[in-house]
């Protein structure tokens, strides 16, 4: 179940806006086709990122994989928890495993980011 209230990126993050900030994560999806993860590169509290822009990485027993931001702005916070336990991130992707929050520069980016329905059919067309 792809949640609604959320936006989504092409390279499988996450948006959840609240007021000038945006929590990020990595969906479902991606969590699950990277398999157990055991370790995360979070990104600097206080840097200033890019739409696009490597904030990160995640990895897995099969694979490492890049945390790409889908918005624009400063990171304000990061899951300190998901230190001791990445694992949270295959469990809860979507609550106790979102990775940063993000004081948005261009709050409006949000909007070029994919609905819950847009993300689900781009989903469907991954699949060849």
């Amino acid at each position: 179940m792809i949640p609604s209230d959320l936006r989504y990126h092409k390279e499988h993050e996450w948006v959840r806006l609240n007021g000038n900030q945006a929590t990020v994560g990595i969906s479902h999806f991606a969590q699950d086709a990277l398999g157990d993860i055991v370790f995360l590169d979070l990104p600097k509290v206080g840097a200033s990122v890019k739409v696009g822009q490597q904030i990160g990485e995640v990895e897995s027993t099969k694979t490492t994989s890049t945390i790409y931001t889908p918005v624009s702005g400063t990171i304000a916070k990061i899951n300190t928890d998901l230190k001791d336990h990445p694992e949270v991130v295959n469990s809860d992707p979507y609550g106790k495993g979102w990775i940063a929050v993000i004081d948005l520069a261009v709050p409006s980016e949000v909007e070029q980011l994919m609905t819950a329905a847009q993300y689900d059919t781009f989903l469907a067309s991954q699949k060849h």
